[in-house]
């Protein structure tokens, strides 16, 4: 178990956030290549000895009275806090063990939060009265008798793509927001700016250390690989996709042929003003973007190296934005596809884009996460554009009166390329024909006011699928969790909401469950049942 079902994104930025605020979930508010194989990489002396050069952090067990209480509970969704009788903090594979077995023999309920990300409240449950928290397992390195990277699951993604890049110049094809912790974010597969080129960070996965308790309550950490002669081979399956906060504690991951990213890049923004955009128009500019991934979504294509997401605002925020990156040397590319996207949307986009270093555009988002902003969000995977009903539900909620909050938005993000590469059954990720992944979000600050944003964006989500009872057909993003999905006044499909996430795989997880997690210890409101 990691940082709980970690967010793979940040947030476009509401106003009164700074600019590029956790990326992806506040913009709305104001306008604005080869693969490398790690056999072939030898670690310099310095960072291979890192794990070794200092003793670890912890194990720190802070209590309510202790003045770090605070901080170390409120690290997630400002919807969710917790209340838990400790926070220990560990900096070990040793120290993880001893404190699952403390839960255990305390009869204490446990969650383990890495990042601190996750967008339900999983981690700060009111029945969780221990919280592991990683922030020590932090070490990033290069293990020459696996010949693979390592990755400690408290490790940040921006520290993840600084180290790996600095040391030896390749990175994982993760999230865009470099405060998501690792744990969760491989565990849930991953993706990213450079997925559409490599794939999913969990597609590069090699081996997992997971800490475990059996039907005794005996703990202890067990690594488990892709090797077919592994007998522990169906614990690592499980981590390439099934999510975080089901199969005991991960504490490391081992991670081979990472690419190199391009050396430079071009981030850019590209907006449409609301203002003079009709019906038409509006209906025009979300289905181009569909119609593009649709064509351009293919493994090879020479277009899955620009990575997008278009950004549906509310009317009061004043545009639509489409922002994202391309290698500096395919900037081709983003203007055939800022063109197709305009066409007959009947307004005039501007644009800004600048060229950066590929670690420095990478890291440009370092320094708001959100968190301290109340959030609700729903995910979609699509295969084809979205339908004319679903163009007039989207437009209908986005311009509606009755809901005058402007941070609500509908982000509907390229996908595809390399991560339909691979076949469904390879790894735990389900979703492996998908064009588009939709993230409907809203965000707000007043606890007094969370009915009203929910209702809001519960009827948007459920109008936008209500031919297929209220759920998409083509599924959804275990990263982006949302319990709605389990609760039938939401789901009226005839498809549970483990069928959602992982499609055909939910009986093979089961059995994973079964055998690492008998007891059933790592569990929360979205976890894998046993069978």
């Amino acid at each position: 178990m990691t940082n709980l079902l970690a967010a793979d994104r940040p947030a476009p930025q509401a106003r009164g956030m700074s600019q590029h605020s956790r990326r992806d979930l506040f913009r709305v508010g104001a306008v604005a290549g080869a693969m490398a194989s790690a056999t072939a990489l030898q670690p310099t002396p310095a960072l291979a000895a890192d794990a070794g050069c200092a003793p670890p952090l912890g194990p720190v067990r802070v209590r309510p009275d202790d003045p770090r209480y605070e901080d170390l509970v409120r690290r997630g969704n400002g919807r969710f806090v917790g209340t838990p009788d400790e926070v220990r903090v560990v900096g070990s594979t040793d120290q993880v063990v001893e404190a699952v077995r403390d839960a255990i023999r305390s009869g204490r309920r446990m969650a383990v939060r890495a990042g601190g990300h996750g967008f339900e409240g999983f981690v700060d449950d009111a029945d969780v009265r221990m919280v592991i928290d990683l922030s020590g397992l932090t070490g990033i390195y290069f293990d020459p008798e696996r010949s693979a990277f390592v990755v400690e699951a408290g490790a940040t993604l921006g520290e993840v793509y600084r180290r790996l890049y600095l040391g030896w110049g390749v990175t994982i094809p993760g999230g865009s927001c470099p405060g998501v912790g690792a744990g969760g974010h491989v565990a849930g597969g991953g993706y990213g700016r450079l997925s559409r080129l490599h794939g999913l960070a969990a597609d590069h996965l090699y081996a997992v250390e997971v800490v475990v308790a059996d039907r005794k309550g005996d703990v202890r950490a067990v690594v488990a690989t892709r090797e077919s002669s592994d007998p522990r081979r169906e614990l690592w399956w499980a981590h390439t996709g099934g999510g975080g906060g089901n199969f005991g504690v991960v504490t490391r991951y081992w991670l081979r042929s990472l690419p190199h990213p391009p050396a430079r890049v071009v981030n850019f923004t590209v907006t449409w003003p609301w203002e003079g955009m009709d019906e038409h128009g509006f209906h025009q500019l979300a289905a181009n973007f569909g119609a593009w991934c649709e064509r351009h979504s293919t493994p090879g294509a020479p277009q899955a190296s620009l990575y997008s997401e278009l950004v549906l605002t509310r009317r009061p925020s004043g545009a639509h934005l489409l922002t994202g990156q391309v290698p500096a040397d395919a900037v081709h590319l983003l203007d055939e596809h800022v063109a197709a996207l305009g066409k007959g949307v009947g307004v005039t986009p501007s644009r800004s884009q600048e060229t950066l270093p590929w670690l420095a555009a990478t890291l440009a988002n370092e320094a708001d996460d959100g968190k301290r902003w109340r959030l609700k969000v729903k995910s979609a995977f699509h295969r084809e554009s979205l339908t004319r009903r679903q163009l007039a539900a989207a437009l209908h909620h986005l311009t509606r009166t009755d809901y005058d909050a402007p941070a609500g938005s509908l982000s509907l993000n390229t996908y595809g390329g390399a991560i339909n590469s691979m076949s469904a059954g390879a790894t735990a990720t389900a979703h492996r024909d998908s064009t588009m992944l939709l993230f409907y979000l809203t965000g707000w600050t007043d606890p007094a006011e969370d009915a009203r944003h929910l209702s809001w964006i519960r009827e948007f989500y459920h109008d936008m699928y209500t031919d297929t009872g209220g759920v998409p057909a083509a599924g959804t993003y275990i990263n982006y969790p949302d319990v709605d999905l389990a609760d039938p006044a939401w789901n009226r499909s005839n498809r549970p909401w483990h069928a959602l996430y992982y499609g055909d795989h939910y009986s093979r997880l089961q059995a994973v469950k079964a055998r690492w997690d008998p007891q059933d210890l790592f569990r929360h409101a979205l976890s894998i049942r046993r069978a």
